[in-house]
Protein backbone atom coordinates (compact mmCIF):
# COMPACT_ATOMS: atom_id res chain seq x y z
CA UNK A 1 0.00 0.00 0.00
CA UNK A 2 0.84 3.41 -0.68
CA UNK A 3 0.42 7.20 1.03
CA UNK A 4 -2.41 7.89 -1.04
CA UNK A 5 -4.19 4.60 -1.06
CA UNK A 6 -4.15 4.68 2.98
CA UNK A 7 -5.05 8.12 3.03
CA UNK A 8 -8.03 7.31 -0.20
CA UNK A 9 -9.12 4.52 2.20
CA UNK A 10 -9.49 6.60 5.82
CA UNK A 11 -11.42 9.61 3.59
CA UNK A 12 -13.80 7.33 2.52
CA UNK A 13 -14.16 5.10 6.06
CA UNK A 14 -13.95 8.11 8.02
CA UNK A 15 -15.58 10.62 5.35
CA UNK A 16 -18.87 8.24 5.37
CA UNK A 17 -21.02 10.93 7.40
CA UNK A 18 -19.26 13.98 6.17
CA UNK A 19 -17.97 13.34 2.76
CA UNK A 20 -14.64 15.00 1.78
CA UNK A 21 -14.56 17.51 -0.98
CA UNK A 22 -12.99 15.87 -4.15
CA UNK A 23 -10.81 18.96 -4.48
CA UNK A 24 -9.30 18.65 -0.97
CA UNK A 25 -8.30 14.89 -0.92
CA UNK A 26 -7.13 15.42 -5.00
CA UNK A 27 -4.33 17.79 -3.46
CA UNK A 28 -3.89 15.76 -0.62
CA UNK A 29 -3.48 12.83 -2.59
CA UNK A 30 -0.85 14.99 -4.80
CA UNK A 31 1.07 15.72 -1.95
CA UNK A 32 0.91 12.05 -0.59
CA UNK A 33 2.29 10.93 -4.04
CA UNK A 34 5.69 13.05 -3.62
CA UNK A 35 5.92 11.85 -0.02
CA UNK A 36 6.17 8.50 -1.14
CA UNK A 37 8.28 9.29 -4.22
CA UNK A 38 10.76 10.85 -1.62
CA UNK A 39 10.94 7.72 0.11
CA UNK A 40 12.00 5.87 -3.03
CA UNK A 41 14.48 8.39 -3.91
CA UNK A 42 12.51 8.89 -6.97
CA UNK A 43 12.70 12.69 -6.85
CA UNK A 44 14.38 14.94 -4.09
CA UNK A 45 13.59 19.04 -3.04
CA UNK A 46 15.88 21.73 -4.05
CA UNK A 47 13.97 24.42 -1.41
CA UNK A 48 10.39 23.81 -2.81
CA UNK A 49 11.28 22.52 -6.41
CA UNK A 50 10.68 18.90 -7.07
CA UNK A 51 14.04 17.42 -8.71
CA UNK A 52 13.79 13.95 -10.42
CA UNK A 53 16.13 11.46 -9.71
CA UNK A 54 16.81 7.81 -10.79
CA UNK A 55 13.24 6.34 -12.04
CA UNK A 56 12.82 3.37 -9.41
CA UNK A 57 10.44 0.77 -10.11
CA UNK A 58 7.29 1.31 -8.27
CA UNK A 59 5.08 -1.47 -7.88
CA UNK A 60 1.78 1.11 -7.61
CA UNK A 61 0.96 1.96 -11.06
CA UNK A 62 -0.42 5.20 -9.98
CA UNK A 63 2.65 6.24 -8.10
CA UNK A 64 4.49 4.89 -11.42
CA UNK A 65 2.34 7.48 -13.05
CA UNK A 66 3.15 10.18 -10.97
CA UNK A 67 6.70 9.35 -11.48
CA UNK A 68 6.55 9.69 -15.31
CA UNK A 69 4.99 12.87 -15.45
CA UNK A 70 7.73 14.79 -13.29
CA UNK A 71 9.00 17.76 -15.49
CA UNK A 72 12.48 16.66 -15.83
CA UNK A 73 14.15 19.82 -17.03
CA UNK A 74 15.12 23.02 -15.30
CA UNK A 75 13.31 25.05 -14.03
CA UNK A 76 11.67 22.73 -11.68
CA UNK A 77 7.90 22.63 -10.99
CA UNK A 78 7.32 23.51 -7.40
CA UNK A 79 5.67 21.72 -4.76
CA UNK A 80 2.98 23.97 -4.97
CA UNK A 81 2.37 23.54 -8.85
CA UNK A 82 2.81 19.86 -8.79
CA UNK A 83 -0.39 19.62 -6.61
CA UNK A 84 -2.92 22.24 -8.63
CA UNK A 85 -1.28 20.38 -11.57
CA UNK A 86 -1.40 16.79 -10.47
CA UNK A 87 -3.95 16.86 -8.25
CA UNK A 88 -6.87 17.78 -10.71
CA UNK A 89 -9.54 15.06 -10.31
CA UNK A 90 -6.91 12.96 -8.71
CA UNK A 91 -9.16 11.64 -6.33
CA UNK A 92 -11.52 10.09 -8.63
CA UNK A 93 -8.39 8.53 -10.28
CA UNK A 94 -7.52 6.69 -7.12
CA UNK A 95 -10.98 6.12 -6.31
CA UNK A 96 -11.26 3.98 -10.17
CA UNK A 97 -8.08 2.32 -9.55
CA UNK A 98 -9.17 0.67 -5.97
CA UNK A 99 -12.75 0.01 -7.30
CA UNK A 100 -10.89 -1.64 -10.52
CA UNK A 101 -8.98 -3.83 -7.62
CA UNK A 102 -12.24 -4.47 -5.85
CA UNK A 103 -11.13 -2.62 -2.66
CA UNK A 104 -14.54 -0.12 -3.56
CA UNK A 105 -17.59 -2.27 -4.25
CA UNK A 106 -20.90 -0.11 -5.43
CA UNK A 107 -23.27 -1.01 -2.98
CA UNK A 108 -26.82 -2.04 -4.80
CA UNK A 109 -30.08 -0.48 -3.67
CA UNK A 110 -33.89 -1.18 -3.76
CA UNK A 111 -34.79 -0.77 -7.49
CA UNK A 112 -31.22 0.55 -8.55
CA UNK A 113 -29.00 -1.19 -10.51
CA UNK A 114 -25.88 -2.44 -9.21
CA UNK A 115 -23.64 -0.15 -11.09
CA UNK A 116 -25.53 2.67 -9.85
CA UNK A 117 -25.34 2.10 -6.31
CA UNK A 118 -22.91 4.24 -4.26
CA UNK A 119 -19.80 3.14 -3.98
CA UNK A 120 -18.13 1.41 -0.11
CA UNK A 121 -15.12 0.58 0.81
CA UNK A 122 -14.96 -3.48 0.95
CA UNK A 123 -13.69 -5.32 4.11
CA UNK A 124 -10.29 -5.89 3.11
CA UNK A 125 -6.92 -6.31 4.81
CA UNK A 126 -5.84 -2.99 2.95
CA UNK A 127 -8.55 -1.32 4.49
CA UNK A 128 -7.46 -2.88 7.68
CA UNK A 129 -3.94 -1.62 7.43
CA UNK A 130 -4.70 1.93 6.15
CA UNK A 131 -6.95 2.08 9.37
CA UNK A 132 -3.84 0.42 12.11
CA UNK A 133 -1.63 3.01 10.66
CA UNK A 134 -3.99 5.96 11.06
CA UNK A 135 -4.22 4.35 14.94
CA UNK A 136 -0.43 4.52 14.96
CA UNK A 137 -0.48 8.05 14.66
CA UNK A 138 2.47 8.32 12.17
CA UNK A 139 2.81 12.05 11.58
CA UNK A 140 2.62 12.07 7.57
CA UNK A 141 -0.65 10.34 7.39
CA UNK A 142 -2.22 11.88 10.62
CA UNK A 143 -1.54 15.10 8.71
CA UNK A 144 -2.85 14.89 5.96
CA UNK A 145 -6.05 13.49 7.81
CA UNK A 146 -6.75 16.17 9.75
CA UNK A 147 -5.93 18.55 6.51
CA UNK A 148 -8.73 16.93 4.87
CA UNK A 149 -11.30 16.58 8.24
CA UNK A 150 -11.60 13.36 8.77
CA UNK A 151 -9.39 12.38 11.79
CA UNK A 152 -11.09 14.81 13.54
CA UNK A 153 -14.33 13.05 13.27
CA UNK A 154 -13.17 9.98 14.38
CA UNK A 155 -11.12 10.66 17.17
CA UNK A 156 -13.82 13.70 18.27
CA UNK A 157 -10.36 15.90 19.07
CA UNK A 158 -9.63 19.11 17.21
CA UNK A 159 -8.74 18.60 13.58
CA UNK A 160 -5.39 20.15 14.05
CA UNK A 161 -3.88 17.92 16.40
CA UNK A 162 -0.65 16.95 14.36
CA UNK A 163 1.35 20.06 13.30
CA UNK A 164 4.42 19.94 10.44
CA UNK A 165 6.85 20.16 13.28
CA UNK A 166 5.84 16.84 13.99
CA UNK A 167 7.55 15.99 11.21
CA UNK A 168 11.47 15.46 11.25
CA UNK A 169 12.21 15.24 7.76
CA UNK A 170 12.73 18.46 6.45
CA UNK A 171 11.48 17.51 2.65
CA UNK A 172 8.61 15.96 3.93
CA UNK A 173 7.66 18.75 5.91
CA UNK A 174 7.96 21.20 3.44
CA UNK A 175 5.27 19.30 1.21
CA UNK A 176 2.95 19.18 4.18
CA UNK A 177 3.51 22.64 4.36
CA UNK A 178 2.40 22.91 0.76
CA UNK A 179 -0.78 20.88 0.76
CA UNK A 180 -1.75 23.04 3.80
CA UNK A 181 -1.41 25.84 2.07
CA UNK A 182 -3.33 25.15 -1.37
CA UNK A 183 -6.07 23.65 1.14
CA UNK A 184 -6.65 27.09 2.53
CA UNK A 185 -6.25 28.67 -0.84
CA UNK A 186 -8.96 26.35 -2.19
CA UNK A 187 -11.31 27.02 1.17
CA UNK A 188 -10.65 30.74 0.23
CA UNK A 189 -11.66 30.41 -3.64
CA UNK A 190 -14.72 28.57 -3.06
CA UNK A 191 -15.88 31.32 -0.35
CA UNK A 192 -15.40 34.02 -2.48
CA UNK A 193 -17.27 31.95 -5.21
CA UNK A 194 -20.54 31.67 -2.47
CA UNK A 195 -19.87 35.45 -1.60
CA UNK A 196 -20.33 36.22 -5.30
CA UNK A 197 -22.76 33.45 -6.26
CA UNK A 198 -25.12 35.42 -3.15
CA UNK A 199 -24.68 38.57 -4.13
CA UNK A 200 -25.33 38.02 -7.76
CA UNK A 201 -28.84 36.29 -6.38
CA UNK A 202 -29.36 39.29 -3.88
CA UNK A 203 -28.80 40.87 -7.42
CA UNK A 204 -31.57 39.11 -9.82
CA UNK A 205 -34.43 38.83 -6.78
CA UNK A 206 -33.48 42.72 -6.61
CA UNK A 207 -34.50 43.20 -10.47
CA UNK A 208 -36.83 40.66 -10.76
CA UNK A 209 -39.34 42.18 -7.23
Amino acid sequence: MTTPRDLLIIAMDMGSSSPVGQGDLSLALAGAEVIDLLAARAVRLDGDLIVPGDRPALADRLLEEAAASLVREAPYESVADWLWRRGRDLAAAYQAELEAEGQLVRHGRRGISFRAGELVLADSPDRRRAADRLASDEPVLAFLAEAVRVRGERTGESPDVTDVTDVTDEAVATVLAAVDDALVELAAVRQRRAIEDAAFDNIWRGGVG
